[in-house]
């Protein structure tokens, strides 16, 4: 095995080796990835209905609040008409105290919803993190897996060529060329002999015809007399 052979071998073990130690990662980037966006879609889910419980609850706050404050006017209002005189003093303190009664509920109804409303926003705001955080993970992810999908290209591709150029034999294409310029050497030969041969021919014939020339300029001379001979007899 030639140096060149050797160098070739060594370069397509190292291209299957590349591949091997790549098609793992890209599995587990893969998956990695899918994992990730699995918690995503859940944490956007919880985000959804967290936020949905922090606006009710925000929503039956002010509306505990807005009561409570028509409660106290209505139990102000009571006072005063039983000042007027036009409802009994009894009656209206009993329903002012009916009415501060519902407002104190409403008080406190409004300061539990408050507390839900702060810890919502606190949910809110570790749940809208981890988001950003997932989606950044996710990015990174899916940029080093384009990575190592590309570098399993290039590796595939060295590992071809590698492939190729391993298994050229460079004395066995020498071989060849030597037989191929040999028999074009010698295809060149005999036409070259042939064309030599068709030359003599020629000449050959040139020869002859040039020994017979002048007895064909007698043979024409003769002809020619006998041709006038038989006009003057017929004259």
């Amino acid at each position: 095995m030639n140096i060149f052979s050797r160098l070739f071998r060594i370069g397509q073990a190292e291209a299957h080796s590349a591949v091997d130690k790549l098609e793992d990662p890209i599995k587990m980037t893969e998956q990695g990835i899918r994992e990730l966006k699995e918690h995503l879609d859940q944490s956007l889910k919880a985000f959804a209905e967290v936020k949905a419980l922090a606006i009710r609850s925000r929503n039956d706050m002010e509306s505990s609040k807005k009561r409570a404050k028509d409660y106290e006017a209505k139990a102000i209002l009571l006072l005063k008409k039983a000042e007027q005189g036009a409802i009994a003093a009894d009656e209206a303190d009993r329903l002012a105290t009916e009415a501060l009664s519902k407002k104190e509920e409403d008080v406190q109804f409004a300061a539990q919803k408050q507390a839900e409303v702060e810890k919502f926003d606190k949910d809110i705001s570790q749940l809208d993190a981890n988001i950003k955080k997932l989606r950044s993970q996710i990015s990174a992810y899916e940029n080093e897996l384009r990575t190592l999908q590309a570098r399993v290209k290039v590796s595939q591709a060295t590992k071809n060529i590698n492939k190729q150029m391993a298994q050229v034999d460079p004395s066995s294409t020498i071989s060849m060329l030597e037989k191929m310029k040999e028999k074009v050497n010698q295809e060149e030969a005999l036409a070259e002999a042939y064309g030599d041969i068709a030359n003599e021919s020629k000449s050959l014939d040139d020869e002859i015809d040039s020994a017979l020339g002048d007895s064909n300029k007698v043979a024409a001379s003769d002809a020619l007399a006998q041709l006038k001979e038989k006009l003057g007899k017929r004259e």
